[in-house]
């Protein structure tokens, strides 16, 4: 199958719990499980690992997003309300060990290209911990984000302990994670852990406007940016040097760099 560049295309017609639509450089995955509040169960989990293997091998900007919220019957917006309880009830400790949820949350933050997550309702426990995986988040006013696990005899360990914390800072994170505050779409706006509050309806379009953003700076530049991004900080400068001098060999740089300096010319 091939996308509206001629490109490759992800086959997704077996998919039950994600809604996917693809460009030649975004792909919109749309967590479909409304019946049960996009819980995220195995098959979510297995279908969001297989949108990784596609994206990982054609790097391309992924938007996260739920149920969009329906004027006409009333149904509000959510993005996920955690994993499935029914199937964590079951698990045990290998499953535990396992790194279900955690396995697949550091797969998407580690895409060579940006994540960006549209937040509406609920985000709560794993709906959380996916939300922190990505690399911007866009909310609305509905949004109501937080990590209950304490609350469920468990933790939130899909990447809320660490992440939270180099989001927000440890006084917040440790309210959200050890006392089940909840955070509001103002709150969240406030704290930083989303960019920008928008009406539901605009929601997908200010993703899609971020996305274009994206789009329009160099993709290898992108790519090296990111990565160079989420180093330990021991590596810098070094790796911050090594980068920079494989992109001024690149093409894309001599291009965008003589295309600058013709503009300004003609000015």
């Amino acid at each position: 199958m091939t996308n509206d560049d001629g490109g490759p295309r992800l086959d997704a017609s077996g998919f039950g719990t994600l809604v996917v639509q693809e460009w030649g450089d975004r792909l919109h995955a749309r967590l479909d499980r409304p019946e049960v509040r996009n819980a995220i169960d195995q098959s979510m989990v297995d279908e969001l690992h297989a949108v990784c293997g596609y994206l990982e091998a054609n790097p391309k900007v992924l938007i996260l997003s739920g149920t969009p919220a329906d004027p006409e019957s009333g149904a509000k917006g959510i993005f996920a309300s955690g994993a499935d309880i029914a199937q964590l009830r079951e698990r045990r400790r290998d499953d535990a060990l396992a790194g279900i949820n955690s396995g697949v949350f550091d797969r998407i933050a580690r895409l060579p290209m940006p994540v960006v997550a549209a937040l509406e309702g609920f985000a709560l426990g794993g709906g959380a911990e996916l939300a922190y995986a990505a690399d911007f988040r866009i909310g609305t006013e509905s949004l109501r984000l937080g990590n209950p696990e304490t609350g469920l005899g468990i933790m939130a360990a899909a990447g809320a302990t660490w992440r939270l914390r180099e989001l927000v800072g440890e006084a917040l994170a440790k309210e959200v994670l050890l006392a089940g505050r909840v955070l509001a779409g103002a709150e969240c706006l406030a704290a930083g852990l989303v960019t920008e509050l928008v009406e539901p309806d605009q929601l997908l379009d200010a993703a899609h406007a971020l996305a274009d953003r994206i789009a329009s700076q160099d993709p290898l530049a992108v790519r090296v940016s990111k990565a160079v991004f989420h180093t330990p900080r021991e590596v810098h400068p070094l790796i911050d040097t090594l980068a920079q001098g494989m992109l001024f060999e690149s093409q894309a740089k001599f291009d965008r760099m003589q295309a600058f300096l013709d503009r300004k010319k003609s000015k």
